[in-house]
């Protein structure tokens, strides 16, 4: 079978005329498209600051926002080079309907984020409990968020778990009560142990006055009289103070003569 160069030659020479210009328009626009959406994304980031949204937002609403516009850019382009929108954004339906079939619950931790980010139950630098977890909120991503625990370690919560379960947010009030039960040996002066302990706590300036502290008779329990001592403080300093008052009534207690029982037993022989 003879090839006819010359008739190919001309085809070629026609579909360069026709398409290279398209061709090349679509890269510049790409290529414009691309530096409007980093200028856009830049001046987002302006207006987050100048209303000082929550970090724990921008990250997300920086990538959402880039996200939309690429992908209404792309469109564009694929436009431009003649691909037929309505097939392709059915393609795409379809396409995406068969992916968020197969990551149903990265599409739940991607809404957990959402609901997270736009109700904020806890931000980040919380202190919080949750799904088995203590630790200080580090970051809030999309899918997930990333806890820092006390003794160091990192812990990863996918957010629709956050999202739907209970939590305990320690920092969301600016004061907290800690309690402390001490105990006393029967036989001992309640009414002394109180003031010994009254005495600590006007010791120490990150006790509040208002609420102010309480001292009760709690239990009486199998070896000792136990005084149930309640004290708020601000939420920083819940630690703090909760080592240092067990420490300074401790040794108030032992110089004031009151004795702090250990658990014992009496047993009695009988002939």
């Amino acid at each position: 079978m003879e090839v006819n160069f010359s008739d190919l030659s001309s085809q070629i020479t026609d579909l360069v005329y026709t398409y290279a210009p398209k061709l090349l328009g679509a890269i510049v626009v790409y290529i414009i498209g691309n530096m409007i959406i980093k200028w856009m994304v830049k001046k987002i980031d302006k207006v987050m600051e100048k209303r000082e949204t929550d970090d724990s937002l921008k990250p997300f609403l920086r990538s959402l926002f880039g996200a939309l516009l690429k992908t209404l850019l792309i469109i564009s382009v694929l436009g431009m080079l003649g691909v037929e929108m309505t097939s392709f954004i059915a393609i795409l339906g379809a396409a995406g309907l068969a992916v968020g079939m197969a990551l149903s619950g990265t599409l739940q931790n991607f809404a957990g984020g959402v609901v997270i980010l736009l109700f904020k139950p806890y931000r980040v630098n919380d202190f919080i409990e949750a799904q088995g977890y203590t630790g200080v909120v580090k970051e809030i991503q999309i899918f997930t968020t990333i806890l820092l625990t006390p003794d160091n370690k990192t812990v990863i919560i996918p957010n629709g778990s956050l999202a739907t379960g209970s939590l305990i947010n320690y920092s969301a009030e600016p004061t907290r009560r800690v309690d402390f039960s001490y105990g006393i040996a029967y036989g001992d002066s309640v009414q002394k142990a109180r003031e010994i302990i009254m005495g600590v706590i006007a010791t120490d300036d990150r006790i509040l006055k208002d609420p102010e502290p309480f001292i009760g008779l709690g239990e009486l329990a199998d070896s000792s009289v136990n005084l149930s001592t309640r004290v708020w403080v601000k939420t920083e300093d819940y630690w703090g103070v909760f080592f240092t008052m067990n420490e300074k009534v401790y040794e108030a207690l032992d110089e004031g003569g009151i004795s702090i029982p250990f658990p014992q037993v009496d047993v009695h022989m009988q002939k």
